[in-house]
């Protein structure tokens, strides 16, 4: 294995929490604006997907947004993400992500943190695992340790959820529990059933 990248998943393996930015990470940072001047938003249910199996899998998921978008509330809500780990509205990401692992009750070098333009740079610089989509801008890309394939509201979230459960040596595990169909029924909503799981759980 290539040092580069046994030193990336000994990264990932010490990673307890993962904090995401909300445009350009979890959207693609299109703005649609209704006839009422209502922004918004389209996810990605794969990124939906893996971030729910991060939280079953024990990885604490949290949200850092510059924005404050009315969206994002409902998709927090249908992920579970709690009310008190999701910070909108940040200009300092770099104390607010400090505070996010003070609250989750981890040291900020156990966070990964995925963020795209330069607003993202502060609290990249200070994680233990800076990650970024594929369209991330170029002075991002420089700095991350990771660097998604997909962009970013297709699936960029997905990969390092993934780059997580790997360095854990879960991932193999967790696919292999999905394609024998003995996934953890927990991980569906409670109006969830076999079938009907990635209506909430993505």
């Amino acid at each position: 294995m290539a040092p580069a990248k046994q030193e990336l998943l000994v990264r990932a393996r010490a990673i307890k929490a993962l904090v995401l930015d909300v445009d350009g990470v979890l959207t693609d940072a299109s703005l649609i604006y209704s006839a009422r001047g209502e922004a918004l938003k389209a996810f990605s249910a794969r990124d939906g997907f893996a971030i729910r199996l991060a939280v079953t899998e024990g990885i604490t998921v949290a949200i850092l947004s510059g924005r404050l978008a009315g969206p994002v509330k409902p998709r927090l809500s249908d992920l579970g993400i709690p009310r008190e780990l999701a910070v909108q509205g940040s200009r300092d990401k770099k104390a607010d992500i400090a505070r996010l692992a003070t609250r989750i009750g981890v040291a900020v070098t156990e966070v990964a943190f995925m963020g795209d333009d330069l607003p993202d740079l502060p609290a990249l610089t200070v994680v233990g695992l800076a990650a970024c989509p594929a369209d991330a801008a170029s002075e991002v890309r420089e700095r991350c340790h990771f660097v998604a394939g997909s962009h970013g509201g297709h699936g960029a979230v997905r990969e390092l959820v993934e780059l997580l459960l790997v360095a854990r040596g879960r991932w193999s595990e967790v696919v292999e529990g999905w394609a024998g169909g003995t996934a953890a029924r927990p991980f569906f909503g409670k109006r969830d059933g076999p079938g009907r799981g990635h209506r909430r759980g993505a």
